[in-house]
């Protein structure tokens, strides 16, 4: 199979979308299917949020368009408007994944960010211009099917996770020995982007909260437009004597992020937007118990297995109350994170990649009909 990716920001560093990308684009290449990328960067829209758009070019677009199989899209913006309609001409199947809510772009807008009917304005538009085009659309959560069925997209939708690449759990299986020790620092990670829509401050806030603060060591793994504030704002509680370490900020490697996860007590995700959450599903594969954000844009919680790994978005109390019970009950948060780590088996990208290549195959057979 010829696979055309069609993605403006293929090869940008430090966006989650590009990333998972290229992690999929991987993996079907290791099957033995060619895959081509159109993706050109010009200059940055929004830089500080890693996003760029790439350029046009017609001639360029018709050629990768009449030698791919199937031609997918990983994003609903300009150059993928126009590569649909190049490849309806040619009578090509097109795909796509949902990778983006309009709020990941307002929520950088300032004011604008609370203005709903501009969120539903673009929405409408991606569906008219893009989704709607499409012969079937990757919903990679639950939240992300149950919206775009609320939004009557014309397209077949199919529930398919990014899925995570397969890292063996380095957490050892028996508990340390100093797990239980009253005196250790306790290590709660946030591993993401450090921008409006992680909703950081939800867990600064809830440190106000907790009854272990002063026992807790907060390390943040990131980077983004947010680093500065919510380093002060860490900082603060630190010196208000309300947490007893001074909170760490770092921007990890694929190796050390594993690690870090293997040695932490939990993770905490609070994204209020997040169509997925890669970040926390890595995490969970080293065994470490997550304390996820449930909220209206975020899917991240549907890969909870335990209700007190949930939180509703926003709620800093609500947080620190399941920080508190993680934290009250060691032995059972370490045979909880074994089970995270099983649960997450199920999310293997090459189980998500082999129901990629059915979607298209479903999408080239439909043009055939």
């Amino acid at each position: 199979m010829k696979i055309l990716f069609v993605i403006n920001n293929f090869y940008v560093t430090g966006n989650g979308l590009a990333a998972s990308a290229r992690r999929t684009v991987e993996y079907l290449k290791q099957t033995g299917h060619e895959v081509r990328i159109l993706s050109g960067i010009i200059n940055p829209i929004i830089k500080a949020q890693g996003y760029c758009f790439s350029a046009s070019n017609p001639a360029l677009m018709k050629e990768a368009v009449e030698w791919a199989d199937v031609i997918h899209l990983e994003e609903p913006f300009v150059v993928e408007d126009r590569m649909i309609h190049i490849a309806r001409e040619m009578g090509k199947p097109v795909t796509a994944t949902y990778h983006l809510h309009p709020e990941n772009i307002t929520n950088s807008l300032g004011p604008l960010r609370y203005w709903k009917g501009l969120n539903r304005t673009i929405l409408r538009a991606w569906k008219k211009h893009t989704f709607n085009f499409c012969d079937y659309v990757q919903c990679p959560t639950e939240n992300v099917l149950d919206r775009l069925r609320r939004y009557h997209i014309q397209s077949r939708l199919e529930l398919i996770s990014n899925g995570v690449v397969p890292d063996p759990c380095i957490r050892p299986e028996a508990m340390p020995e100093n797990y239980l020790n009253p005196e250790r620092p306790l290590k709660v990670i946030y591993i993401g982007r450090l921008s409006r829509e992680k909703d950081h401050d939800t867990l600064l806030k809830a440190m106000t909260y907790s009854r272990y603060s002063r026992r807790i060591q907060l390390h943040f793994a990131g980077l983004g437009p947010k680093t500065d504030s919510i380093k002060r704002k860490a900082h603060r509680l630190y010196e208000k004597g309300i947490l007893g370490y001074d909170p760490i900020i770092t921007f990890e490697d694929r190796d050390g992020l594993r690690k870090m996860a293997a040695e932490a007590d939990l993770a905490i995700h609070c994204a209020t937007i997040e169509v997925e959450g890669l970040s926390i599903m890595e995490a969970m594969q080293q065994g470490v118990v997550p304390v996820i954000a449930s909220g209206r844009y975020s899917g991240t919680s549907q890969f909870a297995i335990d209700k007190r790994s949930i939180f509703p978005a926003e709620n800093p109390e609500a947080l620190a109350n399941r920080i508190d019970y993680w934290l009250d009950h060691p032995e059972e948060r370490w045979e909880m994170g074994k089970k995270y780590a099983a649960h997450m088996e199920q999310y293997d990208i090459r189980r998500s990649v082999e129901a990629l290549l059915e979607m298209f195959q479903k999408a080239i057979d439909l043009r055939k009909a």
